[in-house]
């Protein structure tokens, strides 16, 4: 009996959870939990404890994960802010139609983006890329949108278009004294070059790898063992380690360091920048309602701003599949080869001078008339789907 008890409070507990994620109002929630038995420590049970401590008219969200230690990785904690309600809303709802557009994948689809509006505006819009020749968007995916604002953008043949490749002096680590390695700097595989990328730190065993863009092993069937090393001029260059795991589809490879030099979270940029931790998905959207840039330190371009496009982009236009849970920010510029594998990041309000959270894992910009930023996978994404984190 207590079994069968426990069984179903806890499909009244995934009901009640659901209920909540949908937008259901803060009064409207408790009514619902105290009818379902709920009086007693329903915030612990459900994990809410910030969306009943907002007012009727706000939501609490969580907008980045930061280190409680600066020199702990694994310290992590989460960052709140309390935002409007119908906003919250709005952006959970142009989510869920960006979920089903990427799941639909009607003819002629390229990709999607979420785009919060401001917090007085209390919108969203989803973005979407079609070509000239696709279908129409489904009715289904029309009326979930009702209320949301929908783009669509005609994107020519992109098959019948070259990236064009531009050559410059990379950046060099400057110094690698201390035993460690900085990111913003160029990488080398076996085949190419790209940019390091800071420290990517994995629970599991607390382990810390190097880590860089996937398609720099361009002529590797697969990545994994393949060696990774660190110019320190024209001439010389220091062995970082070898590629343990590769995700092509988030096109991240995941380097075992060698021994010679430790991964660390910091960025050479102009002024030395230290990751203090990174970015919900949330937290990107509050940073587009509030018009705010995101920075980047490539091999190649150096240090660039621009302001955010979308978050929770989904890409489907470069490879036979779709790269889903994406970040679109600045314009074609900020990026170009050798860049990959840089990453974009905020300067953290609530840290110390030179702190910052990453954003996003910059891949690759847009090499086709009508449309320009840079799109990479989102650093939420790398945490949820493979728990890696900044």
């Amino acid at each position: 009996m207590s079994g069968e008890r426990t069984e179903s409070h806890g499909r009244e507990s995934d009901d009640l959870r659901g209920r909540l994620e949908s937008g259901i109002d803060r009064r409207a929630f408790l009514r619902t939990a105290a009818s379902g038995g709920f009086a007693v420590g329903v915030a612990s049970v459900l994990g809410v404890e910030d969306f009943l401590a907002a007012d009727d008219d706000e939501v609490s969200i969580t907008t980045a994960l930061v280190r409680s230690d600066p020199d702990d990785p694994f310290s992590l904690e989460e960052r709140t802010r309390a935002v409007p309600a119908g906003w919250y809303e709005a952006v959970e709802q142009a989510l869920r139609v960006n979920d089903l557009l990427a799941r639909y994948g009607f003819t002629g689809y390229f990709g999607s983006a979420v785009v919060p509006g401001t917090y007085e505006s209390e919108s969203a819009a989803v973005s979407i890329g079609v070509s000239s020749e696709g279908s129409s968007i489904p009715e289904m995916v029309r009326e979930l949108a009702d209320g949301i604002s929908i783009n669509t953008e005609t994107i020519v043949d992109v098959d019948d278009l070259e990236e064009g490749a531009e050559s410059a002096r990379p950046r060099f680590a400057s110094s690698v004294g201390d035993g460690t390695a900085p990111s913003g700097v160029a990488c080398e595989t076996p085949s190419s070059m790209a940019t390091l990328a800071p420290a990517l730190y994995h629970p599991d065993g607390e382990r810390s790898f190097f880590a860089t863009a996937e398609h720099a092993f361009e002529d590797a069937a697969d990545p994994v063992g393949e060696q990774v090393v660190l110019p320190v001029d024209e001439a010389e260059s220091v062995e970082l380690g070898t590629v343990e795991r590769a995700y092509p589809v988030e096109d991240v490879a995941a380097v075992e360091p060698s021994g010679q030099l430790r991964p660390a979270s910091t960025i050479d940029a102009p002024t030395h920048r230290r990751v203090r931790g990174q970015l919900t998905r949330f937290g990107i959207a509050d940073l587009i309602a509030r018009d705010e840039e995101l920075e980047k330190v490539g091999a190649l371009t150096g240090h660039t701003a621009g302001r955010i496009q979308g978050v929770d982009a989904v890409t489907c236009f470069t490879d036979e599949f779709c790269r889903r849970g994406q970040l679109r920010w600045g314009g074609e510029m900020d990026l170009t080869d050798g860049d990959s594998g840089s990453v974009s990041y905020y300067p953290d309000p609530d840290g110390d001078d030179g702190d910052v959270l990453v954003a996003g894992f910059n891949n690759a910009r847009t090499w086709w008339p009508g449309q320009s930023y840079v799109w990479g996978v989102a650093a939420y994404t790398l945490t949820e789907e493979y728990g890696y984190h900044f």
